[in-house]
């Protein structure tokens, strides 16, 4: 099967987890969130996964706790990308994740960082170390989306504003994920656990 990736180079990271369990017949269905602001999940993940024919169902990303408590014995692990890795295991990615840790560990389920080890980073010591960027208000108050031309029937992309003019937006792009609330890391060099129980990862051996 040929895989399409427009996130990632080649076969992807968290999505190349999901393709190669499902590959092996040990993934029956994915859900996957929208990922506001941006809505990455909503447009892109929704490409491949329909693309590579993976049984998918889409929610908001306010929905993924009610799902857990639903679905308790049918749905295994969180799986997310990283765009940073702290050298303890401390993960930086999309606005949202730390969260879904949070309600993988309440729920009793992996929560697992699926990055190229390019993106391990053995000079920050921990997630306080990474700088945060702060995007325009605009990412938040408007939404883009795919319109049909009522005279020509043409397909365009409209910006539509969502809030109020005046209404003040906080729209940091990343949060920090403690290596406490990370199962594994799974990186092209292998799959990296914890030892001895600690809460941390020591990722230095690991890049050695």
């Amino acid at each position: 099967m040929i895989n399409r990736s427009l996130a990632t180079a080649g076969y992807g990271t968290a999505l190349g987890v999901i393709r190669s369990l499902y590959s092996q017949n040990k993934l029956s269905h994915a859900y996957f969130t929208e990922t506001r602001p941006y809505n990455q999940g909503a447009r892109l993940t929704a490409y491949e996964l329909i693309h590579d024919k993976i049984p998918n169902t889409l929610i908001c990303d306010s929905m993924v706790s009610a799902l857990l408590s639903l679905n308790e014995n049918n749905i295994k692990a969180i799986i997310v990308g990283a765009d940073r890795v702290a050298s303890n295991g401390d993960t930086a990615n999309k606005i949202g994740t730390y969260q879904l840790a949070i309600t993988a560990k309440y729920h009793n389920k992996m929560f697992i960082v699926a990055a190229p080890s390019t993106s391990i980073d053995l000079n920050i010591k921990s997630g306080k170390d990474i700088i945060i960027e702060e995007r325009a208000e605009d990412e938040v108050t408007y939404v883009s989306g795919i319109v049909k031309n009522n005279k020509n029937g043409e397909l365009e992309i409209k910006k539509v504003r969502l809030s109020p003019e005046g209404v003040k937006v906080w729209n940091p792009s990343f949060d920090v994920t403690p290596a406490e609330l990370i199962t594994v890391i799974v990186t092209e060099r292998g799959v990296v656990t914890k030892i001895n129980g600690l809460n941390d990862f020591n990722l230095s051996d690991f890049l050695k």
